[in-house]
């Protein structure tokens, strides 16, 4: 199934019964926010779902005609599985087949997007200040934001690019741009600066799925994200040209938001929640570029404003991001740096999916698990702090299990290096006391990679074999006990250190003919002087 637009996908959430609807008329100042994050703060992922906010007035009692829906695109994989049309465990798959097989976007006349165009002087009485803006964290954020996706334009190849990004909104027509120097966007301001022009930016809000799950993903630099985004939806993503702006959009968006960012004209953004699950409030040391909205366009039936759900981890962004990056830094391990033994890329989402990442490998040679993890840190200077990789008997995604992995198959002497030259990304560790970062906000940061992999013959794992935890299972179910959830590993299963003389005993003593190894044993009895020294 095809997701043309967003409606057509919040249909079919609410249909898998993955969608809660409320009627209520809700304050998106201090109500709309904390009450979708209830479900982040107290439910297990899979009884999370998605919101659509019908009825929204703010604080000083103005009624929206506009709807609010967020937590729609990555509350749990289930969710995201549906917004990509596949099951969940073909998710990764899926995204690398769409950054290995693009399609170009077809480029339409008419778009649902541009069904009411506001412009010029009419953007002082309307355009931003009919977009619900939903507090995000009510006590601490200074502002209020757009966090979707964000179009711009490479003035030298004229490839364009979608990432995720967050615009402050401070006036009928100036949003700052919240863009960190290591991004492809920034690259384009850069670009821009040097030609001593302004850069044409874009705000699509409320796209198909597949939009916004390809701009969160770190593909490499000059792919078109709306070409991944057909791919992986199978066909072109239908795009119409801006009205004030160079670029392309698409067409079945609920609202775009077009404008010229500056490239000399900063101002300090506001204190804000981050991915990190800390208020971003050094401020001092963040200026953001000056976005002057040019226009602002939507579609003309009660349009839905969406915005992603982050701060705090879990969070909607940091399962965006968990399955992008995991399936961008598969392919790239895989494929173009040619390790053929990579299984599975994790990015832990208590991590924000930035920070902590475990690469699951069938290693080939003594050098593919730390070559992995150095190729991997060499990926994006921000992504990966904590870097870990493990024998494909190890679930990446599970903590005990790597857990297990680093205590018992690495030695820090041996096994771990540091590498220096990255980029904090918010990241308030990185800040020395009475450190400033400056207007340029860069401070340095380094990785940590683990090789958690085993580098000698290992015994079996201490667990009962296969055929007698399954049949414990089925005694399990015949008692009536509560479902267990089991997590690998869940039964033993050899390694390398196992002979047939200690399989031979173990079936005797399956038989009850132990004494019968204490006889085999008597023969090699030996004489020790525990006085020698």
């Amino acid at each position: 199934m095809v997701f043309h637009d967003l409606r057509e996908y919040l249909n079919e959430l609410e249909r898998k019964g993955l969608l809660r609807i409320v009627e209520r008329s809700t304050q998106i100042e201090t109500e709309l926010m904390p009450l979708v994050r209830v479900q982040f703060r107290g439910m297990p992922e899979s009884q999370r779902t998605g919101f659509l906010f019908n009825n929204v007035h703010n604080s000083k009692g103005r009624k929206f005609d506009a709807r609010v829906c967020t937590a729609v695109l990555s509350s749990s994989m289930e969710i995201y599985s549906t917004g990509m049309g596949c099951h969940p465990d073909e998710v990764p798959e899926k995204f690398t087949y769409g950054i290995s097989h693009p399609i170009d976007p077809k480029l339409v006349k008419v778009g649902k997007c541009q069904e009411v165009v506001i412009q010029g002087k009419d953007l002082e009485t309307s355009g931003l200040m009919d977009i619900p803006f939903p507090v995000e964290i009510p006590g601490y954020s200074c502002q209020v934001r757009t966090t979707t996706a964000f179009v711009t334009k490479d003035p030298e190849t004229g490839i364009q690019n979608a990432g995720t990004y967050s615009g402050q909104v401070f006036g009928e027509r100036k949003i700052l741009w919240e863009i960190h120097r290591g991004s492809h966007g920034f690259t384009h301001l850069k670009k821009a600066a040097e030609r001593g022009k302004t850069m044409d930016a874009a705000i699509v809000i409320g796209g198909p799925p597949y939009v916004q799950y390809t701009a969160a993903a770190k593909v490499p630099y000059g792919m078109d994200e709306f070409a991944v985004a057909g791919g992986i939806a199978g066909e072109p993503i239908d795009v119409v040209k801006c009205k004030t702006v160079d670029l392309v959009v698409p067409a079945t968006a609920e609202y775009i938001i077009e404008g010229k960012v500056s490239v000399e004209d900063f101002e300090q953004q506001t204190p804000f929640g981050e991915y990190t699950g800390y208020v971003a409030a050094d401020v001092e040391s963040q200026w953001c570029p000056v976005m002057e909205v040019t226009a602002v366009t939507h579609r003309k039936d009660n349009p839905i404003f969406q915005t992603i759900i982050s701060q705090m981890p879990p969070s909607e962004s940091s399962k965006l991001r968990q399955v992008a990056y995991g399936s961008a830094f598969t392919k790239f391990l895989k494929d173009d740096c040619g390790i053929p033994g990579i299984k599975k890329v994790a990015f832990h989402e208590s991590s924000g999916s930035w920070q902590y990442c475990v690469i699951q490998l069938k290693k080939t040679g003594p050098t593919d698990a730390m070559r992995a993890l150095v190729c991997a840190s060499g990926y994006a200077s921000d992504i990966g702090k904590i870097l870990i990789s493990v024998d494909e008997d190890i679930d990446p995604f599970d903590p005990d299990s790597v857990n297990w992995a680093m205590s018992f198959r690495m030695q820090p002497h041996r096994d771990i290096q540091i590498i220096r030259g990255k980029s904090a990304h918010l990241d308030p560790s990185a800040a020395n006391p009475g450190e400033k970062t400056g207007p340029k906000g860069y401070l340095e940061s380094s990785a940590i990679l683990i090789d958690a992999t085993r580098k000698t013959d290992y015994p079996p794992t201490s667990l009962p074999k296969k055929e007698y935890m399954e049949n414990a299972l089925k005694i399990w179910k015949e008692l009536g006990f509560p479902e267990p959830v089991m997590k690998n590993p869940w039964y033993g299963y050899n390694l390398e250190k196992w002979n047939n003389e200690y399989d031979t005993y173990s079936k005797m003593v399956l038989e009850g003919e132990h004494f019968k190894i204490g006889k085999e044993l008597e023969k090699k009895r030996v004489k020790m002087n525990i006085l020698e020294k």
